[in-house]
């Protein structure tokens, strides 16, 4: 069985301004210089599920993607475009840059970052595998460039339970990070043993299942649809278990009319997209009167607005936005990323899903 080791006092994460307000003309004047520097700039827009809607409709409109991180990076890596720009988070933005050196990697905001990113530094992350050396190192994609290299593995949600079963088949104990809550279900679905780095997800940490059961009573037909880095409570509540482009399918493929979404209403965009005629109900995040810090959506996703966006392919001053990453640390990052991609050919399945 999984063993919890808390290694860290929780982090006290600084949360960000939101970008400021801007009404419709404003809306469409950015828009109209994004789609402009696009074609100027030779380059490419690429938007997380969990960005506004209007970020995701604008990577659409412009021949860019809307995915999950990895499947950002390898959208980019396969454009012929000479510079991408990323709407997401900053390990997103190194993970593209990992599998595209050549490119001119971009971002509205490098401050725009992830609870599991900072959550998970790598010295302390370091010493916590160096303490433990007979462990395979095992991390979730949401990570920084430096805690991939430190791993052996770096695996998706969609990935994450074939490739510890297999570790596990091999006798090997496992050191997971950063995201605990996805850790113990890994961990109670296969059965390894399994040291769990004590991260979190902002977002998905806050979904209550006492606040959900009395929404599943207003709504009994509704389906619960979770994702995995939700606390245990609320994940044994669920109907499909997955991660975001999991949950997209769920909602398309199930007969039921109406889903009630334990991850953040950012995929509302694409889901309603997939399932057009059906009902989609935000989890609740808390019980009556409760406060949250992110209310179903990451605070730092919320800085890619349209001006970030502009700003990102008008600045000259590249320090604001470009992402870089040394030589040394990509090459290091490549191989457990390499690993994992190389394990989903031999079993011919699809490598989508972390958050």
């Amino acid at each position: 069985m999984a063993t919890q080791v808390p290694v860290y006092t929780p982090v006290d994460y600084p949360f960000p301004p939101k970008p400021a307000v801007l009404d419709d003309e404003q809306k469409e004047h950015y828009k109209a210089r994004i789609k402009m520097l696009l074609k100027q700039k030779d380059a490419v827009l690429v938007a997380h599920y969990y960005t506004d809607p209007e970020i995701q409709a604008l990577a659409e409109e412009t021949g860019g993607c809307v995915s999950d991180s990895l499947e950002m990076a390898r959208f980019g890596r396969d454009h012929p475009a000479k510079t991408l720009v990323v709407a997401g988070v900053k390990f997103m933005g190194e993970t593209a840059k990992i599998l595209s050196p050549a490119k001119t990697v971009l971002m509205p905001t490098l401050e725009a970052t992830c609870s599991l990113d900072v959550g998970c530094p790598v010295e302390q992350f370091s010493a916590f595998c160096d303490a433990h050396p007979d462990h395979t190192v095992v991390v979730y994609a949401n990570t920084s460039a430096a805690v991939k290299a430190r791993a052996d593995w770096v695996v998706t949600s969609s990935i994450a339970l074939e490739i510890v079963e297999h570790l596990d088949s091999e006798g090997k104990k496992i050191i997971w990070g950063p995201d605990r809550h996805l850790g113990s279900y890994i961990a109670k679905q296969t059965g390894a043993e399994m040291l769990l780095w004590q991260g979190e997800c902002i977002v998905h940490d806050e979904f209550k299942a006492r606040a959900l059961r009395e929404l599943k009573a207003q709504y009994p037909n509704a389906a619960i649809l979770v994702h995995p880095e939700s606390p245990a409570s609320v994940v044994e509540m669920a109907d499909a278990v997955g991660s975001t482009s999991q949950l997209i399918k769920a909602a398309q493929t199930m007969e039921n009319d109406t889903f009630i979404v334990a991850t953040d209403r950012g995929i509302f965009y694409k889901m309603q997209q997939a399932a057009p005629g059906k009902a989609l109900i935000e989890a609740p995040t808390g019980g009556n009167g409760a406060t949250c810090r992110s209310c179903a959506h990451c605070p730092w996703m919320a800085m890619n607005g349209l001006q970030a966006i502009e700003s990102a392919l008008a600045d000259t001053d590249s320090e604001q936005h470009e992402i870089f990453v040394n030589d040394n640390l990509r090459d290091k990052a490549l191989i457990p990323l390499d690993r994992m991609l190389s394990f989903a050919t031999g079993l011919n399945m699809p490598v989508k899903g972390n958050a």
